[in-house]
């Protein structure tokens, strides 16, 4: 298979997986899209590179999560002030249902959101299923370091969660 196809085929199995991390780490839509495409650039230009020392799957994590935090830096030092955005309205457009399960949807998807970036990618790994070992190749941290993080950081949501009761 030419590199062309691999990488359309790449993309099309992992897409998913880039827009999840591009929405964790936005609330803008058209900044979601930005990344998602910025993120697409990147592994293309790393895709000839890649020497498959780890799964295709963490190879893609990686990249869709170095480029939201590279992303979000510049953003930081071009800007000092940030454009107020409808948080209703990306909400109705996600979770068009009123259940009871998107209201716990939104609300930890709103938790999640005031983590740092760096708990936030552990967090946004484990709800995908993510072994410690895959988390830590990702973030570049032990699987050990993570399953530390993990429970400092369900105990920071606990509280949240406490807080807003």
């Amino acid at each position: 298979m030419d590199p062309q196809q691999a990488f359309t085929r790449l993309v099309r199995e992992q897409k998913e997986t880039i827009y999840t991390v591009c929405y964790m780490f936005s609330n803008d839509p058209e900044q979601v899209s930005d990344l998602f495409q910025e993120t697409l650039v990147n592994l293309w230009r790393g895709f000839k590179k890649f020497r498959q020392e780890s799964s295709i799957r963490t190879y893609v994590w990686r990249i869709a999560l170095n480029t939201c935090i590279n992303a979000d830096s510049k953003k930081k030092r071009r800007q000092r002030h940030e454009t107020p955005y409808d948080m209703q309205q990306l909400e109705s457009a996600l979770f068009q249902s009123e259940t009871e399960q998107t209201k716990q949807a939104r609300m930890l998807h709103g938790r999640i959101k005031r983590l740092d970036f760096f708990d936030r990618a552990i967090v946004l790994l484990w709800l995908e299923d993510l072994s410690y070992e895959e988390i830590g190749a990702i973030v570049g941290i032990s699987a050990r370091n993570v399953g530390v993080r993990l429970f400092r950081i369900k105990e920071e949501l606990k509280k949240a969660s406490a807080t807003e009761k």
